[in-house]
C-alpha cells in the first residue's frame, strides 16, 4: 500500500496487478501511473526519454509503490517486444496496458508534409498496434486475460489544424473496437478513452497562448479537465468494476464533444436570453 491513499478508490484495489503505461513521463501518463500505484499495482512506465520516466518511477517509489522505468520507442517493434519480455521476466505477468504515448503538432492541413503526416500516424497508430500486439501475444493470450486502454482525443468532429492526429486517433478507436471482438475469445478487454482539453504542462506550454486561454470557454462545463480525472477512469476500467467494458470509447471532456462553449450562449446584444435588437420586429 502506498503512503498516500487514492482520493476515490479503496486501498489495495489493484493489489497484485502489473501494468505497463506508455508515455508515463508526464501529464496524463504520469498521473495514471501514480494512481495505479496508489491502488497497489506494479507499474512499468515507458517513454522515449529516460529522465522523465525515471522521475515518474521515483515519484511512485516515494509513495511506497513499485515501478520500473524502461526507455522505449513504441515505433520500434523489437524494443516493444523487449519491454514486454522484461515485464514478464521481472513480474511474471501483465494485466493492463495503457497506450498513452502519442503526439501531434498544430498545423494547417496544406502545410503538413507527407513526412509529418507519417510521423504522427506511425507514433499514434503503429506504436499503439506494436504495444497492443506484443502485450496480447506474449501475455494476454497465454493468460487468457488482460485489458488494454488506449488514450485518444475529443472532440470527435473535425479538428482544424489536427487532421493527422484526428485521422490517427480515429484509427486507434476502431482498432480497439475491432480487437475487442476478435480477442474476446481470449478474455481480453479493450477500450479507448477520449480526453478533451486537459490542464497538462504540454497543453500549457506547447500550444499557442491564445488557444490555451480560450480553451475553458469552449467547454460546456466551463473548465479544463484535471489529469487525475483520466487516471481515475483508467483505474476504474482496470478494476473488477470495469470487467464488462470492452469495445467502448469513453469520452471525458465536459460535454465538449456535444457542444462548443456555454449554454445558453451569450446574446450578442441586450440581456442574456433576449434576441438582438435588430431582430425585434
Amino acid at each position: 500500500m502506498t503512503s498516500r491513499p487514492s482520493e476515490i478508490f479503496a486501498p489495495g484495489l489493484l493489489d497484485g496487478s502489473v501494468c505497463i503505461v506508455s508515455g508515463a513521463g508526464s501529464g496524463l501518463g504520469r498521473e495514471t501511473a501514480l494512481e495505479l500505484a496508489r491502488l497497489g499495482a506494479t507499474v512499468v512506465g515507458c517513454g522515449r526519454r529516460a529522465e522523465p520516466i525515471e522521475q515518474t518511477r521515483d515519484a511512485v517509489e516515494a509513495l511506497g509503490g513499485t515501478a520500473d522505468a524502461v526507455a522505449t520507442d513504441i515505433r520500434d517493434e523489437g524494443a516493444v517486444a523487449d519491454l514486454v519480455d522484461l515485464t514478464l521476466d521481472r513480474h511474471g505477468r501483465l494485466d493492463l496496458l495503457v497506450n498513452n504515448a502519442g503526439g501531434q503538432f498544430l498545423a494547417p492541413a496544406e502545410a503538413i508534409s507527407g513526412k509529418g503526416f507519417r510521423t504522427v500516424t506511425e507514433l499514434n497508430v503503429q506504436g499503439t498496434w506494436n504495444m497492443t500486439h506484443a502485450a496480447a501475444t506474449k501475455a494476454f493470450i497465454p493468460q487468457r486475460s488482460g485489458k488494454v486502454v488506449s488514450i485518444t482525443l475529443s472532440p470527435h468532429n473535425g479538428m482544424p489544424g489536427m487532421v493527422h492526429s484526428g485521422a490517427a486517433r480515429a484509427a486507434v478507436e476502431n482498432m480497439m473496437r475491432t480487437l475487442s471482438i476478435e480477442w474476446s475469445r481470449f478474455g481480453i478487454r479493450l477500450c479507448a478513452i477520449a480526453p478533451g482539453q486537459f490542464e497538462t504542462e504540454v497543453f500549457r506550454t506547447k500550444y499557442p497562448p491564445e488557444l490555451v486561454e480560450m480553451a475553458p470557454r469552449t467547454v460546456p462545463l466551463g473548465r479544463l479537465g484535471r489529469p487525475e480525472e483520466v487516471a481515475w477512469l483508467v483505474a476504474y476500467l482496470a478494476s473488477p468494476a470495469g470487467d464488462f467494458f470492452s469495445g467502448a470509447v469513453l469520452t471525458i471532456d465536459g460535454a465538449r464533444d456535444n457542444w462548443f462553449g456555454a449554454w445558453p450562449p451569450a446574446a450578442p446584444t441586450g440581456e442574456a436570453g433576449e434576441p438582438p435588437v435588430e431582430e425585434r420586429r
